[in-house]
């Protein structure tokens, strides 16, 4: 068994040394945010601010990046979460992580703050710690220029030198975004990162690898989501569905519908603005949208862009958001965030509690805004701060639309309530991902449960948590999984009366979640239809990889996740939302509104924890550490 080697980097001292990853650790954490968090309990000193110098940032790999598996190229950045002071992980499509591989490290552990401005050069097993006066200042995409070609590349922008909470770090055109990690290396005066090696990965059973991933990538082509819903209108393509159920943020999430969305959509933007698909390294599925901007062509919205930059500020200019999109991956900022603390930023103005000026409704200056928070401007320093921030200097914080500092993104939980508990417990914050998703089961899916019912949802999105991060652990796109919703359910049509019968037996399916949850050892399947990426792990790894202990690795990993929080300070009381979503009901756009609309979170959040083997106060039990084989 070959174990993972990563390179531990001192920028203090500028000592470089090979870490190897131990067997015992490479079985039970395997790599990406699992490994990355078992990590950073072992090496970060609790207490530690997320921009100290002693502050550890983990860059790593999974077992099947670089092997060509279907939507394989994601790399993951775990460290202490600007925003939250929790857990961060934040994961990229670009091709810096294939690259490092080749060149010889499965990952990086990083500590430490360089003495002058610098970037990391990685060239087949030799790491080497370079000046960049020169790079400071840049943009992310001319950092990007100057560093050496063919290299996979890893960069921040004015923001992250600027220690802006939410700064991004760049990749190519692609974005680690969430979470504050162009902060954390701005923090340690590293601008950028590339690597270039000519090692190919290897694999357990590379023959068989290589026959099921032909199998699994004709799968993933023949689905009705991952062959032709996200290919012709990439994820902008949920605006309408969200719109429709009253799940899209409408002016900072007071409202769940705008009547201008269809002007942002992806129906629109494949009509006019649209020149072609692209997509990740070694992806099928080709989500990504390209569009015009002048004379060049650049990489489109995704739907939290365009949601956050649309209906959310009461915006419905198509070109503008692609210019902002396109901006503020320029100055590394994270479009969620920045987008949201903008909205709420608009609301204090209407409330009278303080002024940005910036409007709802009003895009003219945002350029200019976008430009003064990069670079800490005036005022506009509290904006690159985050809504959570701001609301405990300004007021607000019944709207400001985070959960424990991070940012929520855009479906509107009172139409989504498993959504809304998602958003509470998610280890990084507000995350829709982390959050487990559920909106793909409530509000924008073919087949969906009752949106405003807390039946099954703990349940749900308790299985949904666990699934996707030993998804995003083994190294894919998470996209890659939307194939475990049948297609003959997208065949049907969301309005057939099988599709509507099924949704309805998933919203009292808690029971049976639960026994499969309790049954994981006998799992012992793997299937197309489920989570194929277990036997693609199995095959690389060569350890007994099958559903049911594919989904214990995802719990494995959420629970670690937990405990650092638990470590740093966060308790069950930061599983929360704004006032605006528990108590307030969603208003219709003509004024009226249903009592019920509201997220029953502490009904959801008791049964959470029980289904997740936590105690009352959120705390795993000493049982299910045990079970999980975690050490204290």
């Amino acid at each position: 068994m070959k174990l993972p080697v990563y390179a531990k980097i001192n920028l203090d001292t500028g000592k470089v040394e090979p870490f190897v990853i131990s067997k015992d650790y490479y079985r039970k954490y395997i790599g990406g945010k699992t490994l990355a968090a078992r990590l950073l309990l072992d090496m970060m000193p609790q207490g530690t601010a997320a921009l100290d110098p002693a502050a550890v940032i983990i860059i790593n790999t999974s077992p099947l990046n670089g092997t060509g598996a279907p939507s394989s190229s994601r790399f993951n950045m775990s460290f202490k979460n600007v925003l939250t002071g929790g857990i961060a992980s934040s994961n990229c499509g670009g091709t810096f992580g294939v690259m490092m591989k080749r060149a010889g490290f499965d990952g990086l552990v990083i500590t430490g703050c360089a003495e002058r401005h610098s970037r990391i050069e990685i060239v087949d097993g030799i790491v080497s710690i370079l000046p960049a006066e020169e790079l400071w200042g840049l943009d992310t995409e001319a950092v990007q220029e100057k560093l050496p070609a063919f290299h996979g590349k890893l960069a921040i922008g004015p923001a992250g030198e600027n220690l802006v909470r939410y700064a991004a770090t760049a990749s190519g055109e692609r974005m680690a975004g969430r979470c504050g990690s162009g902060a954390v290396l701005g923090s340690k005066n590293i601008k950028a990162l590339s690597a270039y090696g000519t090692r190919m990965p290897s694999a357990a059973h590379e023959k068989k690898l290589n026959r099921f991933i032909k199998k699994w990538v004709r799968f993933i082509r023949n689905h009705p989501m991952t062959g032709d819903a996200l290919p012709r209108y990439g994820t902008v393509g949920l605006v309408n569905k969200a719109n429709a159920s009253g799940a899209l943020p409408s002016r900072n999430f007071r409202y769940g519908r705008d009547p201008d969305a269809d002007a942002v959509s992806g129906e629109t933007l494949a009509e006019t603005e649209l020149t072609r698909n692209s997509g990740c390294m070694s992806c099928p599925i080709r989500c990504e949208r390209r569009v015009k901007k002048e004379d060049r062509e650049i990489k489109g919205p995704e739907y939290e862009t365009a949601g956050f930059f649309g209906p959310n500020i009461a915006a419905k200019d198509l070109r503008k958001i692609i210019d902002l999109n396109y901006l503020s991956d320029l100055l590394g900022m994270d479009t969620i965030s920045l987008a949201s603390s903008i909205a709420f930023a608009m609301e204090l103005k209407e409330q009278g509690m303080a002024d940005f000026g910036v409007n709802f409704g009003e895009t003219g200056n945002l350029e200019d805004v976008l430009r003064k928070i990069a670079n800490r401007e005036g005022i506009y320093s509290d904006l690159a701060n985050g809504s959570k921030w701001m609301s405990e200097k300004y007021g607000g914080k019944e709207f400001a639309m985070h959960s424990k500092g991070l940012e929520m993104a855009s479906y509107e939980p009172r139409r989504s309530v498993g959504m809304g508990l998602g958003y509470a417990v998610s280890n990084r914050g507000g995350c829709h991902l982390n959050g487990g998703y559920l909106a793909l089961l409530e509000s924008i899916g073919v087949l969906s449960t009752d949106a405003q019912s807390p039946s099954a949802k703990a349940e749900l999105t308790v299985f949904m948590q666990d699934a996707l991060d030993a998804v995003s652990a083994s190294g894919f796109c998470l996209f890659s999984a939307q194939t475990f919703v049948p297609a003959i359910f997208f065949n049907l049509g969301p309005n057939h009366i099988v599709t509507r019968i099924t949704g309805k037996i998933a919203t009292h399916a808690g029971a049976a979640v639960r026994i499969m949850l309790g049954t994981k050892p006998l799992l012992r399947f793997n299937s197309f239809f489920l989570l194929p990426h277990a036997e693609a792990l199995r095959l690389a790894t060569g350890f007994p990889m099958y559903t049911g202990s594919f989904l214990e690795f995802g719990e494995r990993c959420y629970n670690l996740e937990r405990l650092f929080n638990l470590r740093e300070g966060l308790t069950a009381a930061d599983d929360s939302l704004p006032e605006r979503l528990t108590k307030t009901p969603q208003p219709a756009r003509n004024g009226t509104a249903k009592a019920d609309y509201v997220v029953p979170l502490e009904k959801m959040l008791k049964q959470y924890y029980k289904v997740r083997g936590w105690d009352s106060a959120g705390i795993p039990k000493k049982q299910t550490l045990k079970r999980l084989k975690i050490e204290s």
